[in-house]
């Protein structure tokens, strides 16, 4: 028992520091992939003391000494290998010290900047565009998340191996092409923090509507989509859509309880027990929201989306819901960022404002877009237009078209049951 508590110690402590300790050694080491795997020997060790040792006072400060340490042997054996002597002086002054001091004695210290400040080159990393995003996603979630390779592939449904070798490939591709440690600069830095914000906004919109396998949702995504969220809002508090998808991401896993009924399938968000809604999370949201307001003069995409959203949590009842407001939101987020996604997103704004019509004639514009090709949302949109305005032959079709399409179990019974009630 005193061991399983021990163990329970360093899962937790890992999970929580991980990811500080593993930036804090990629700026020494100018490497990931050697970085996590000397993080990974501080956790062995932990693994190795602290049961006949006990659990230290800090146990966070413990595991960063000793990633620290195995550091300072890395650059050693670099230096002997190499004899660069002159990379190997300037590797000691980035370390801070020929030798590591008691990290307990400095803890204040290394819990400033220092600390942050590698978060944020350790996330600008991880989220290099160089990657795919699918490498992206599976090393942010390890390096980042604390997730486990058994994890990731659990919750993406893929095998093991699978993404054991992208996150392989990922480290092997940052080291190949150079890619810096570093926060990049003035224009580079808008392009490249779009692509760490699609990779948390990836992550969480595959935990709340799965796209494949027999869940709804998966839990654990949205929340480590929402825990790296909240990361990047505390190490770069100046960015107004970094709190833009904050504000989206806490709005959005408000109504998480309520999405699904007792057996698991989906709850349309005109039928949600809205008493069901997580109010500590929507005041989260708004705050977020009212942050990215004061930072940006104009809107971002993520701001736009939270805003919506935003309409939505203030809404007592669904029929309270602002479309009006909505549907001008989405007009302004098809200019902001156009895609035919987000005008088939419009035209069910403009629909509960003005009208299945009018949202139908929306939706018969985008039938033969290539980019929905094989999108099931848009037969299912249309069928639920097509349904409300009375045409259930029609509405039944598309419904079973949408079901053929959909890759989520829970997601196809639903269609096939909204086709069958139209017969």
């Amino acid at each position: 028992m005193m061991h399983s508590g021990v163990h329970q110690a360093i899962a937790t402590t890992w999970r929580l520091e991980s990811a500080r300790i593993t930036a804090h050694v990629a700026r020494v080491v100018r490497d990931v992939g050697v970085a996590e795997e000397l993080a990974h020997d501080a956790l062995v060790a932990a693994l190795e003391h602290w049961p006949t040792q006990g659990v230290p006072d800090n146990p966070a400060a413990w595991l960063m000494t000793t990633a620290k340490r195995r550091a300072l042997d890395h650059l050693r054996h670099r230096q002997m290998a190499e004899s660069r002597h002159e990379d190997i002086a300037a590797d000691r002054e980035a370390l801070g010290a020929d030798h590591v001091p008691d990290f307990v004695d400095a803890l204040g210290e290394a819990r400033q900047d220092d600390i942050g400040d590698d978060l944020l080159r350790l996330v600008f990393t991880a989220c290099h565009p160089v990657l795919s995003t699918d490498a992206r996603v599976a090393l942010t979630l390890k390096l980042l998340g604390g997730l486990t390779t058994h994890e990731i592939a659990r919750a993406y449904l893929v095998p093991e191996t699978t993404i054991a070798q992208r996150i392989v490939r990922a480290k092997k591709t940052l080291s190949e092409a150079g890619v810096p440690f570093e926060v990049p600069r003035g224009d580079a830095l808008g392009e490249r923090l779009a692509s760490v914000l699609e990779v948390v906004y990836l992550v969480f919109n595959e935990g709340y509507t799965a796209t494949s396998g027999g869940d709804w949702m998966r839990p654990a995504l949205c929340d480590e989509a929402l825990r790296l969220g909240r990361m990047l809002a505390g190490i770069a508090p100046q960015q107004a859509e970094v709190h833009g998808l904050l504000a989206l991401l806490e709005l959005q896993a408000s109504r998480a309880a309520a999405r699904t009924d007792a057996q698991g399938r989906p709850v349309l968000l005109a039928d949600q027990d809205r008493s069901r809604w997580d109010p500590l999370l929507i005041r989260r949201g708004l705050a977020a929201l009212a942050r990215a307001e004061s930072l940006a003069p104009a809107a971002g995409p993520y701001q736009l989306q939270a805003s919506m959203a935003a309409c939505h949590a203030r809404a007592v009842r669904a029929q309270d819901t602002d479309w009006a407001r909505i549907a001008a939101l989405y007009g302004e987020l098809a200019r902001v960022a156009p895609s035919p996604v987000v005008e088939l997103n419009r035209a069910v704004a403009v629909a509960m404002h003005a009208g299945p019509a009018a949202g139908l004639l929306i939706v018969d514009a985008l039938v033969h877009h290539k980019a929905l090709r094989g999108y099931h949302w848009l037969p299912s949109v249309r069928g639920d237009l097509l349904a409300r305005l009375g045409r259930g032959a029609e509405a039944r079709a598309e419904f079973e078209r949408a079901a053929a399409l959909a890759g989520n179990e829970r997601e196809r019974t639903f269609l096939l049951e909204r086709a069958q009630s139209l017969r």
